[in-house]
């Protein structure tokens, strides 16, 4: 429990702030990893395939404190090592797959803003992958002794034959202009065109001469495009991780959602088929996002049939190689591990200034059985939260016995957020007799990784 090595004080802030607040931290997330050895071999096969040229698509499904967030993060550390360029964010009342209101172009903008690398692992790393294509282009002209420009245009020709490849491809070639003769104005708008931020054709015609932009209808292209070309800058391909799908779900408009739904199918498609190429998605879900007949995604007949769990996969069994990962409850064990790791953190990683001993987790466990039953490890956010308060307090007042501590303990109930539905604007909506939702926004993972 106590090999981890010493931590750095501003991971160790990070990591404990992020916590008490009750959000998935960003950084030293290997600290606390505990299980979940089987799903991230899948995704890591996953990983290798999108590297190899294919595609894969997986829908991450837990209840709410069962760790999705946190898997999602995850996934994402795992093909930035696999040499991947990935894409995040969260799916929200204004950012979706479809629509006809710009919301599918912000949810293009908010991936392309948190694009990263293994270099740039906390994303704006767009300019940088553009600026790699471009330098390893002028390398292999030197080499053939070839025209820079020559070369870009043979590289990018393959993307011609996409949809909307032609000015992607003229968008990348204005920003060779811009570096050659060092017109940083022409290179930002490339990069802006890039990132889905020009919201008018007439203005990007005028800065770039292309005849198009990156809008609600051609999300879907875009992201295909950006996964050639991540190939073509020398990456293995392109991760998309899309988190909070409850929000689609949520939509009290039906055509809203089965627009939505529909898009998902065309991916969903397109992976399962082989005919997208380098690239993958993960997309976190609660189980009444993807089960329930009425408003999920079972509501859409086709995807009904794709995602349908293996009826063999039972009592024990189970069988990761479809598109749907479960992510199963926190044991009790796992907690006790990770607590202990959290203790570790809290100390920055040094044993001698643990403020409390294994018997004090132990005990600590024992009173939140007492206070909430088995909830305490199923979803733990506020366990997580009473722990590490109870540390605080410990370091804050040197010589407090912890035992006399744990009384005063007390586990709130996290509620359900995503109770409300939505309409289709965004708003809530009157409320609806539907199953419960469990997710939410900045969900605390079990941490079962």
């Amino acid at each position: 429990m106590n090999d981890v090595a010493k931590i750095r004080p501003r991971e160790r802030d990070a990591i404990i702030q992020s916590l008490r607040a009750g959000v998935v931290p960003r950084v030293g997330q290997h600290f606390i990893q505990v299980g979940r050895l089987e799903e991230s071999k899948a995704v890591l096969k996953d990983v290798e395939r999108i590297g190899d040229g294919g595609s894969a698509i997986r829908f991450v499904v837990g209840e709410y404190g069962s760790g999705k967030t946190f898997f999602l993060n995850l996934v994402r550390s795992i093909a930035l090592e696999k040499k991947l360029i990935t894409v995040h964010g969260d799916l929200t009342p204004d950012r979706r797959l479809h629509a006809t209101g710009g919301q599918a172009r912000n949810l293009y903008a908010e991936l392309m803003r948190n694009m990263a690398t293994r270099s740039k692992p906390e994303g704006g790393a767009l300019s940088s992958v553009v600026e790699r294509f471009v330098t390893s282009a002028r390398g292999d002209a030197r080499t053939s002794g070839s025209a820079p420009e020559v070369v870009i245009q043979e590289r990018l020709h393959a993307l011609t034959e996409l949809v909307g490849g032609y000015d992607f491809a003229e968008v990348i070639a204005a920003y060779w202009r811009g570096h050659e003769t060092g017109n940083d104005t022409l290179k930002g708008d490339a990069v802006r065109w890039l990132r889905g931020e020009f919201s008018t054709k007439t203005d990007a015609r005028a800065a770039l001469g292309v005849r198009s932009i990156v809008d609600d209808a051609t999300f879907y292209d875009q992201l295909k495009l950006t996964a050639q070309f991540a190939r073509l800058a020398g990456f293995s391909g392109l991760l998309v991780c899309l988190d909070e799908l409850v929000n689609l779900y949520k939509l009290a408009h039906t055509q809203a959602r089965n627009s939505n739904y529909e898009q998902i199918l065309r991916i969903l498609n397109d992976c399962l088929q082989g005919v997208a190429v380098g690239i993958g998605f993960v997309l976190g879900a609660t189980p009444d996002t993807v089960l329930d007949t009425r408003r999920g995604l079972y509501s859409y007949a086709a995807l009904q049939s794709r995602l349908a769990e293996n009826t063999f996969a039972r009592g024990g069994l189970v069988d990761l190689s479809g598109p749907v990962i479960g992510l199963s409850n926190l044991t009790p064990e796992d907690l006790y591990v990770l607590l202990g790791k959290l203790r570790h953190v809290y100390s920055g990683g040094d044993p001698a200034a643990y403020l409390i001993p294994d018997e004090g987790i132990k005990a600590f466990m024992d009173h939140c059985f007492k206070k909430v039953g088995e909830a305490y490890f199923r979803t733990p956010r506020s366990t997580i939260k009473a722990f590490l308060d109870l540390l605080a307090v410990l370091e804050q007042n040197p010589g407090t016995n912890w035992q006399q501590l744990l009384s005063a303990v007390v586990l709130v109930d996290d509620g359900n957020p995503d109770l409300v539905p939505l309409d289709d604007a965004g708003d809530e909506a009157d409320p609806i007799r539907v199953p419960p939702i469990v997710g939410g926004d900045d969900e605390l993972t079990s941490f079962k990784l």
